[in-house]
């Protein structure tokens, strides 16, 4: 690990402890800085309600009013996810009915992207919808740093992933695909925990600079980008314990490290892929059938450059 690097993790790796609610309380006054929580959320009624009940309960009081808003951006779902979470006490705004000019496509990073055109905090902070056993930590931990320190601009939680029984054997795609890649490429990112953890706070004054990866690719994009950007002291990491959430089969992973390896690809060398598309194999009546799905390789562009979002700032 670069010298750099382990600077960097004895400064800017944190625990949620180390910033209690009422330390964070006194500085969102004091600064007058907004927080806006967003879940992207697919088909999550099973969890999505907790997680905003959660949030309402310890963050949103007239004794803790840590978050402004809680917005949940419903990616299509054809479950009960819209209703599950406007009955807990989010706002729930549909993909397709942000920015409908620019016509929605799939994809987690789609929906992140189109969340800065109907939120408004200062700090924008990211919950993934399938979390379970949530805690309120996952976002006072990472929103800390970015109310207490000016020179923090993007935080990443990192935590426990157990897989099943085992503990710490979650994460798969990070250790077999991102961490590899990140230490080869951008070893100034090897000091994170969880570079692909969909819990992370930005200011939007950064967000907004940024292109958004629309798919599975959302997360390292974002990172690197914002390496590139405001530099490795701005970024930073909170321990917030452990993250349970729904697991994705073998060949939905797959689908997910070749979209992240595209993401790592066009940051590398803004190229084109000469097939960009994943080519996998099922058992069927007849063997081994092959399924060949297309790798997200779409970004939309930095948000500054949507007249939409100027305009909306302007007003």
């Amino acid at each position: 690990m670069l010298e750099e690097v382990e600077r960097w993790l004895s400064r800017r790796s944190w625990s949620v402890s180390d910033r209690p609610l009422p330390r964070l309380i006194a500085a969102k006054r004091a600064s007058g800085t907004s927080v806006s929580v967003v879940l992207p959320a697919l088909n999550e009624e099973e969890t999505v309600g907790e997680i905003v009940a959660e949030i309402r309960r310890a963050l949103m009081t007239e004794r803790v009013p840590l978050v402004d808003e809680l917005v949940v951006i419903d990616s299509g779902s054809t479950d009960r996810t819209a209703e599950v979470a406007r009955a807990a006490g989010a706002r729930v705004v549909h993909r397709d009915a942000i920015l409908p000019r620019i016509p929605a496509v799939p994809g987690k990073g789609e929906v992140l992207w189109r969340s800065l055109l109907v939120t408004g905090g200062d700090i924008v902070c990211f919950v993934d919808a399938d979390l379970k056993e949530f805690s309120a930590d996952f976002v006072s931990g990472i929103v800390g740093p970015l109310l207490t320190d000016p020179g923090v601009d993007f935080v990443k939680a990192m935590y426990d992933r157990p897989l099943g029984s085992a503990a710490g054997q979650g994460g798969r795609v990070t250790e077999l695909v991102a961490r590899p890649v990140l230490n080869l490429h951008w070893p100034l990112l090897a000091g994170f925990v969880q570079p692909l953890g969909g819990e992370y706070a930005a200011r939007r004054s950064l967000l907004e600079r940024l292109p958004f990866p629309v798919g599975y690719g959302v997360e390292l994009g974002l990172l690197v980008d914002a390496l590139h950007t405001v530099g490795l002291d701005a970024l930073g990491q909170v321990d917030v314990g452990v993250r349970k959430h729904r697991h994705q089969d073998g060949q939905a992973l797959g689908r997910m490290a070749a979209a992240i390896y595209r993401t790592a690809q066009l940051r590398l060398a803004r190229g084109h892929l000469v097939r960009p598309v994943l080519t996998q194999f099922e058992r069927g009546e007849q063997g081994f059938e092959p399924r060949t799905h297309d790798v997200d390789t779409e970004e939309r562009p930095p948000m500054t450059e949507i007249a939409e979002y100027a305009e909306r700032r302007v007003a």
